[in-house]
C-alpha cells in the first residue's frame, strides 16, 4: 500500500512529538506483506510452518503460586462496590475474571442507563499490553484504574470519594495499614488495584505448551491453521508474547470494519479469543469465525474460503489459557 493512501494528517501540520509518533505507528502497523507461494501451500506445508522454535509468538509467564498481601487487597478492592459512586457496580462487574475476564454484553452500560460506546476488553494478561484500552490512551494500570474511577461511564466517582469510604471501614484501614504501613490514600489504592491485575495472567494454552516444545499439543488441522495465520499475515499485528496488545492499527484498511470510530486503536491481544465474543471495538461480528473472515477482508484484503476460515480459527481455539488452573470460559448466555 502507498503510503500517500494513509488518510491520517491532522489539522495544522505534524508539528508536535505525540503527532509524529501516531503518524510513525500508523506507517508501522500496515499489514507486512504476507508470504507467498507460487500455488496456494499444501497442508504438509503449512504444517512444516508451524514447526515450533524461533516462533514469533512466545508462551504466557507461569504465575507464583503465593499471592503477596497487596495482590489479596487488589483483589478485594477489584469486587468492591464502595468503589463506584452509587454503589451499584465494581470493577468485576464489567471485568468478571470467573469467566472471561470481561463479560458477553456487545456494549456494557453506564450507571445512568448508558450504552458504553466501546466493547469491553478482557482484563486478563491486560498487564502485557504496551498501552491500555481499545485506544491505547493508558501507558499503565494505574492511570487506567484512576481514569475509570472518574469517568461518569464506568465508576463514577472519585478517588477523594473512594479514600473517604475505606477510610470509614476499619477492617479496611487495618488491611492498608498490615500492606503499606498508612492508612487508604491514592496511591495506594491504584497500586493495590494494579498488582492484583497484573495477576490476571492465564498461562498453559495448548498452544503455549507446543511452543514449549510439545508437539502433540497441537493437532495436524492446528497447526495448519497456524500456518495459515503466519502466511496471510495475520501474524504482523499479532504476535508477541500477548499475540497483540504491543502495536496501534488503523482499522478498515481496505474495507470498513465496524464503525469508524475511533480509527486509530491498540491491536488486541488473541489471548483466549474463543472465550470473548462479540468482537470488535463495536462489538459487530457475533462469532470468531465471523470476525476473521472480516478481518482478512478490511485489513489485508483476503477473501478467505470456508476451510481456510475453520482452520484459523481451530488454531486460534487453542489460544485458551487457565486462570488458576482452570481453562478460561465464555460466559453463559
Amino acid at each position: 500500500m502507498k503510503r500517500s493512501s494513509l488518510p491520517f494528517q491532522p489539522k495544522g501540520g505534524m508539528r508536535s512529538a505525540a503527532t509524529r509518533f501516531v503518524f510513525t505507528a500508523l506507517l508501522l502497523v500496515v499489514p507486512a506483506p504476507a508470504v507467498t507461494f507460487a500455488s496456494p501451500p499444501s497442508s504438509s506445508e503449512m504444517i512444516a510452518m508451524a514447526s515450533a522454535g524461533n516462533e514469533p509468538i512466545t508462551p504466557l509467564p507461569d504465575m507464583p503460586d503465593v499471592a503477596s498481601p497487596k495482590l489479596l487487597l487488589g483483589e478485594r478492592l477489584f469486587a468492591d462496590t464502595r468503589l463506584s459512586g452509587d454503589g451499584s457496580r465494581s470493577c468485576s462487574s464489567c471485568h468478571d475474571v470467573r469467566t472471561n475476564g470481561a463479560g458477553s454484553n456487545r456494549h456494557d452500560f453506564a450507571a445512568n442507563g448508558k450504552e458504553i460506546p466501546l466493547n469491553t476488553t478482557t482484563v486478563f494478561n491486560a498487564a502485557l499490553n504496551f498501552r491500555l484500552n481499545w485506544e491505547g490512551n493508558f501507558r499503565t494500570l494505574e492511570e487506567q484504574a484512576a481514569s475509570a474511577f472518574e469517568n461518569p461511564g464506568f465508576m463514577g466517582t472519585s478517588i477523594d470519594s473512594v479514600i473517604a469510604k475505606l477510610q470509614a471501614d476499619p477492617q479496611m484501614m487495618a488491611l492498608f495499614t498490615q500492606t503499606y504501613d498508612h492508612e487508604p490514600d491514592r496511591t495506594s489504592i491504584l497500586d493495590a488495584i494494579a498488582a492484583y491485575e497484573r495477576s490476571l495472567i492465564t498461562p498453559g494454552s495448548r498452544f503455549d505448551l507446543w511452543l514449549k516444545g510439545n508437539e502433540d499439543a497441537l493437532t495436524p488441522g492446528e497447526k495448519v491453521g497456524y500456518g495459515l495465520f503466519k502466511s496471510l499475515g495475520c501474524i504482523s499485528c499479532h504476535q508477541g508474547v500477548n499475540i497483540g496488545g504491543n502495536l496501534y492499527e488503523r482499522h478498515g484498511v481496505f474495507r470498513p470494519l465496524g464503525t469508524p470510530d475511533p480509527e486509530l486503536m491498540r491491536v488486541p491481544s488473541l489471548r483466549n479469543v474463543a472465550t470473548t465474543a462479540p468482537y470488535f471495538h463495536d462489538g459487530s461480528a457475533p462469532t470468531l469465525n465471523d470476525a476473521v473472515r472480516r478481518m482478512a477482508a478490511a485489513q489485508l484484503n483476503r477473501r478467505l474460503s470456508d476451510d481456510d476460515v475453520s482452520s484459523i480459527v481451530s488454531f486460534l481455539r487453542t489460544l485458551t489459557g487457565n486462570y488458576h488452573g482452570v481453562p478460561v470460559l465464555a460466559p453463559t448466555p
